[in-house]
């Protein structure tokens, strides 16, 4: 089993960057896990919203596997507390799928075929952080869960 963290868009600041590293470093312990960046696609003038939605979900599918469990990570999606979550994830390791997908759009969302395509939504909040900040927050949170799942001192209650 292995989870992959699918972000479009590659990340720009350094202090990000080394945060995501110590946290990939850290899950190694645990499962294979590793991030895929998909190149953002620069919206110019003649480019409408839907079409840069389309071209990215297209980028997006195409790194998509049969047989993948896809998660979107999105507003609209469902929430959970650490502990829940990491019961969550247990569920869904259990569920012989060779690969767990975390996916995290550009800036405007997921085509209507990305959206088709996901097992399901997450949400990491309510409120709106950056795409950046976000990689950082989510790749945290799958080392928590973990820890949660093997009773590590790292999330207290």
């Amino acid at each position: 089993m292995q989870i992959v963290f699918l972000v479009v868009g590659k990340t720009n600041d350094k202090y990000l960057m080394d945060g995501i590293a110590e946290y990939e470093k850290r899950l190694k312990r645990y499962i294979p896990f590793k991030q895929e960046v998909i190149p953002e696609i620069k919206r110019n003038k003649g480019l409408a919203e839907n079409e840069l939605k389309t071209k990215e979900g297209n980028e997006i599918l195409g790194k998509l596997q049969n047989g993948d469990f896809v998660v979107l990570l999105d507003e609209n999606g469902k929430s959970f507390g650490s502990v829940a979550f990491a019961k969550h994830l247990q569920k869904r390791m259990n569920g012989g799928y060779k690969r767990i997908v975390f996916v995290v759009g550009g800036p405007y969302g997921f085509s209507p075929e990305v959206y088709n395509r996901a097992n399901e939504k997450l949400s990491l909040s309510a409120m709106t952080f950056s795409h950046q900040m976000v990689r950082l927050f989510f790749t945290e949170q799958i080392y928590r869960a973990f820890t949660i799942l093997r009773n590590e001192p790292y999330h207290h209650q």
